[in-house]
Order: structure tokens, then sequence, then C-alpha cells
């Protein structure tokens, strides 16, 4: 009866949404791609209105995973956090019992093999973009967020143009605090004030312990660090022995295009 009265009420709160039965209901048999059974599960679980997160694995003799499970994020019991007395947070657990058992076949390929759809809280599908699962920043995203950045655009700005390209805050699937978060992380990542000094003198100690060791530095007019080689005397030394060389191509991060392929050459 509880679980009927939820139900109901999730479909008041659906408004002008569409309905749950018009969704993808994962059933035990059916099979899947490693990576498509997430963004199955993730899809089914944001229109009904829950957000979802991966409950545990299992590895078999060879080291390889056998068995995972997808679940609602509210799944485990209530754990008191209390870092500070005075400002105690709440933690947002039900134990929801609502998941999906996976088996991994040999050729990677996976299929459901249990299901659990009951719930025991109340469902939210108009906030269900705002869910940690749902919030997504896409490669094209992040590249526009560290230019922006490095050129002095404010994020409150950089914020708004993605809201102006997709048509409303509500088709992102990503917030403010998400773009902010990744651009904190970014910069910390980025060369700071003595990193490229900290590197130069690097090099130049390998050089001063072993002299065939090799390094070059390439800057531009303003003394920013474009390009760095290096080859080490023990690499120099395969080379001279076995004249073959192994390059890695990474020029596909520049393109916008978000196509992977780094030759191994």
């Amino acid at each position: 009866m509880e679980q009927e009265l939820l139900i109901e009420g999730d479909v008041q709160n659906l408004g002008d949404s569409s309905s749950s039965n018009t969704l993808d209901t994962p059933q035990v048999g059916m099979y899947f791609s490693s990576e498509e059974v997430r963004a199955f599960y993730k899809s089914y679980a944001q229109g009904l209105g829950f957000g979802i997160s991966k409950l545990g694995s299992k590895k078999g003799d060879d080291d390889q995973i056998k068995y995972f499970s997808f679940g609602c994020s509210k799944n485990g019991k209530t754990v008191p956090r209390v870092k500070n007395s005075f400002y105690p947070r709440a933690c947002s657990k039900t134990d929801c019992k609502a998941k999906i058992n996976i088996t991994v076949q040999n050729d990677e390929s996976c299929f459901i093999t249990s299901i659990q759809l009951e719930y025991n809280h109340a469902l939210s599908p108009r906030k269900s973009r705002h869910f940690r699962c749902n919030k997504v920043l896409d490669p094209q995203t992040k590249r526009k967020l560290e230019l922006n950045d490095q050129v002095g655009i404010t994020l409150s700005r950089s914020f708004q143009s993605f809201i102006v390209e997709a048509g409303g805050y509500e088709n992102l699937s990503f917030d403010e605090r998400k773009c902010r978060n990744y651009v904190a992380e970014a910069r910390r990542l980025r060369l700071g004030n003595g990193d490229a000094e900290a590197l130069n003198n690097y090099f130049c100690h390998m050089q001063s312990r072993n002299s065939n060791s090799f390094y070059v530095i390439d800057v531009d007019e303003d003394s920013h660090i474009r390009n760095i080689f290096w080859a080490d005397a023990r690499c120099r030394d395969a080379c001279d022995s076995f004249s073959d060389v192994v390059t890695f191509d990474t020029t596909y991060l520049t393109n916008s295009y978000d196509m992977l392929f780094a030759p191994f050459v």
C-alpha cells in the first residue's frame, strides 16, 4: 500500500512531464555492453525521479569483474555525520532497496540477473537532473571553461552563455557549482609560479648526472612553456642499439569534435 501511494504521488508530481509508463523498465535477461548498462539505468532512474550509484562489484579468479550492481543513491542505513556538533549534517540515506544486479560475460557483454524496483522514499522527477549522478560536464564544455578562464572571462558569464546556447537552464546537464568546481580543479593542475623553473632545474639535474640525457624547452615570446621534449640516457642508448622509437601522439586533445584517436607509432 505504501508503494502504491508513493507511485500515485509521483504521477502527480510529474505534471506536464512524460509518464513513467513510457520509460524502459529494467527486466531480467536484458543484454548490454558494459558502457550501456549504466546509461540505461541512469536514464530510467532520472525519468522516475531518483539518483543512482554503483553499490559494489565482485571479481573472478582471473581478477576480472564478474558481477556488479547499480542501485538507488539512498541505499544504505542512516549514519550520523557530525564534524561539528553545532552544525550536524543530515543524512539522505533511507536504506532503499531499489537496484539491479548485472553479470559480466567473457566477451565483456553483460545482462541483468535480478531486479528490485521497490523504493521507500518519495520521488522527484522534476529535480532529478540536479542529482549528483546526472550532473555531467562533457569534454567540449570543459574545454570552453578552461579557455574562458585563461582569457579572463568570469565563470558567471561563461555559465550564462551555456544557458543561452542550450535554450534554457532546464536543458543543461550541469549547474554553476559543477562548473566552478571544475575550473578550480583545472587551476590547481595548471603550472603555477615556480613550476616551470622547478621543471628546468630537474632536467638540469638529470643532465648533470648523465651527460647523455637530452632535453629542450620551447617557450613563446612571453617565456611561457609551449612544448617540452626530453630523452633520458637509457632511452637514447636503446635507440642506438635497436634503431627504433615509439611515439605517442596526443594532438587529438586539441580538436573540437572530441574524437579520441591516440596512435602509438
